[in-house]
């Protein structure tokens, strides 16, 4: 089955926990543009109402926009709702899935936002195909580290100093990828990641690291992955453990 197929097939199969007068996050690359575009033509054909998304970067907004999807701030939400999570669901990608349902995200260069959002969502939904099931994280992609541009070269010796490869990220003119916030992104290799929340505090603890695409499991409620014989839903337990367990390194299940 076409590998676009199986990301809309996962993507349409997870907007369908969505609600009337729900809180939208929306993701950003081409998994997540499959989710809005069903969400667009569910508020179109009157099967969602009073539907708001929060856009997970400026070309998401710019595509909710135009297929006419109503979109806010996150600013804006919190002015209205004070809640702690004032998104009720969000719905995006992921580079690379493991076993404990930790994910690495940023291969569309909006890692910053997209933990935003997800930090200040009740219902964190991934959609993946199985190709991004992977039995430890870094086995089959580099993770994203966005950094300040005045600390560019020091990242890039520090990531280096922790025994990883380090590339710079480039657009299609050969130019420094800026994102939305300004910043540059090192795609950084540090090779099967045994321990990925440890990881992850080292790269949270220095200074010049704005994010990192490494999102732990307690950010992620459900994975929804397509196989080539239907949509699988894993989902962490009330106790936090992951039933990820379940597949195997070469998505078969």
């Amino acid at each position: 089955m076409d590998k676009n197929l199986l990301k809309k097939l996962a993507a349409e199969k997870a907007v369908e926990e969505i609600k009337d007068g729900m809180i939208i996050g929306l993701g950003t690359g081409s998994t997540a543009k499959f989710a809005i575009e069903k969400i667009a033509k569910k508020i179109r054909e009157g099967h969602l109402n009073n539907i708001y998304g929060i856009p997970t970067s400026k070309r998401t907004e710019e595509l909710a926009i135009n297929l006419g999807i109503p979109v806010m701030s996150l600013n804006e939400i919190y002015l209205k709702n004070q809640n702690s999570k004032p998104i009720d669901i969000t719905i995006d990608g992921a580079d690379e899935v493991d076993t404990d349902l930790n994910l690495i995200k940023g291969g569309g260069g909006a890692l910053l936002r997209e933990k935003v959002i997800a930090q200040n969502t009740k219902k964190f939904l991934v959609v993946v195909d199985e190709s991004k099931l992977s039995n430890r994280l870094g086995k089959n992609f580099s993770v994203p580290i966005e950094v300040i541009q005045f600390a560019f070269e020091s990242e890039k010796n520090y990531l280096k100093s922790l025994g990883a490869e380090v590339k710079v990220r480039k657009n299609e003119n050969d130019e420094f990828y800026v994102t939305d916030e300004g910043n540059y992104i090192l795609d950084v290799n540090f090779g099967e990641i045994e321990n990925p929340a440890e990881l992850a505090n080292k790269l949270n603890e220095r200074a010049g690291i704005v994010e990192h695409g490494i999102f732990l499991n307690d950010l992620v409620d459900s994975v929804y992955c397509s196989f080539h014989d239907g949509v699988r839903i894993f989902s962490r337990s009330n106790s936090g453990e992951s039933t990820r367990n379940e597949f195997h390194a070469d998505g078969r299940r």
